[in-house]
């Protein structure tokens, strides 16, 4: 059992979105979730990968799950802390 399993997973589908806006939608996504909750998001292979993830945990968030699927994506999940 994870410790995903007892919240909700929000997802947000960046899929053909370039940078930076993909970073600022993920970004007010995770301002509308409660910290300690995960997103899970959709990014394209290229600078998307290589930015956004790094630009979140740069912000506090963490990374927790990087995976590659098909020939051009990647689902990251990010888990949300709270600032404090």
């Amino acid at each position: 059992m994870n410790e995903k399993s007892n919240l909700t997973v929000h997802k947000l589908d960046l899929s053909g979105v370039a940078c930076p806006i993909n970073y600022v939608k993920a970004k007010l996504k995770l301002d509308e979730i409660n910290g300690g909750e995960y997103l899970e998001i959709i990014l394209d292979d290229g600078q998307p990968i290589k930015n956004v993830p790094l630009s979140l945990e740069q912000d506090g968030h963490k990374v927790t799950e990087k995976v590659k699927f098909g020939l051009r994506q990647w689902k990251i999940t990010v888990k949300k802390e709270t600032r404090g």
